[in-house]
């Protein structure tokens, strides 16, 4: 279901996150969606012998649970996008459970504008994503 804040009830600290257990068949679909069929996410036969130690899902696929959050949840509904600055600061391996989380640091009320936090982490608490967020917010 998707949300549809209103842009006036939008308040500097308010918050959304979500989980998903990333699956060797997201790791696959991505790769098909993406074209990037690197080694190191879809051959264990290559990847046991990266400094992984073993296959890792896409960096933006965990990055594309940022962007589900931006627009099904916060803001929701008629989010637009601007900008995404991403650091990668650890691997993702098939199995893992992340979670995704926007945090409201800025409201530019002329623009419609939103300034978001964005930040995934493991199960076991470990950054995998920093970032941060622009978004325009119709209504």
């Amino acid at each position: 279901m998707v949300q549809d804040v209103k842009f006036a009830d939008i308040q500097v600290g308010d918050k959304a996150s979500m989980a998903k257990t990333v699956s060797e068949y997201d790791v696959y679909t991505f790769a098909g969606l993406s074209g990037d069929f690197n080694p190191v996410h879809i051959n264990a036969e290559f990847a046991k012998n990266t400094m992984f130690k073993g296959r890792i899902a896409h960096g933006m696929l965990s990055a594309g649970f940022i962007s589900a959050l931006l627009g099904t949840t916060l803001p929701g509904a008629n989010t637009i996008y601007l900008a995404q600055e991403l650091a990668f600061k650890a691997p993702v391996k098939i199995g893992d459970t992340v979670t995704a989380t926007v945090e409201v640091i800025e409201k530019i009320e002329a623009k419609n504008r939103l300034i978001f936090k964005t930040t995934v982490i493991n199960q076991e608490g470990t950054l995998v994503i920093d970032g941060k967020a622009t978004v325009m917010k119709k209504g």
